[in-house]
């Protein structure tokens, strides 16, 4: 499929009607568990989610789009969740995560972005150039990437319990 800002906000505004549905009202062994050392719970990865709104698609979106000479992106922390999520609750990350989400959704649409825009590159500090439009179907495959991720970590709390069926349930062994 061809990227257009109609079709990836199909997927980026029910991000976080997705997430809420499936993780609102869950038991901390839900929410909490993860799949082994250096890995992300559900709760680890919205706090990641929140982070990618705060520091780096409108942001880096603005940088391609400035008049600056240098476009270079300043790194992301992918692990800066676990420092900014300590002492919430999952509900207040969810709330928080659909709050920037639809400020950054409506930044987005403001932009009225033509096709030459998404065209105009940036430097990305370890992938080298970059287009916007790179950039943004990018956050419309993060978003899905974790969304299966989330998925997948919560449905290895039962791998154990669910006996030979584990044979025909792939995501357990992933």
């Amino acid at each position: 499929m061809t990227y257009s800002i109609p079709k990836a906000l199909e997927i980026l505004e029910r991000t976080p009607e997705t997430l809420n549905a499936l993780l609102l009202g869950l038991s901390d062994d839900w929410i909490h568990n993860n799949e082994g050392d250096n890995t992300w719970s559900p709760f680890d990865v919205v706090g990641h989610l929140i982070h990618g709104e705060k520091t780096d698609w409108i942001e880096r979106t603005n940088i391609i789009l400035s008049d600056s000479e240098n476009k270079t992106f300043k790194s992301f922390d992918r692990f800066a969740q676990f420092e900014a999520s300590k002492g919430k609750t999952l509900d207040q990350l969810l709330n928080e995560f659909s709050e920037l989400r639809a400020e950054n959704l409506k930044k987005l649409k403001a932009l009225q972005l033509t096709e030459s825009q998404l065209d105009l590159k940036g430097t990305h500090p370890e992938l080298g150039e970059v287009t916007l439009k790179q950039l943004l179907a990018t956050w419309v495959t993060h978003d899905l990437g974790h969304i299966a991720q989330i998925a997948r970590v919560m449905a290895k709390q039962y791998k154990d319990e669910v006996g030979p069926w584990e044979a025909f349930i792939p995501v357990l062994n992933r």
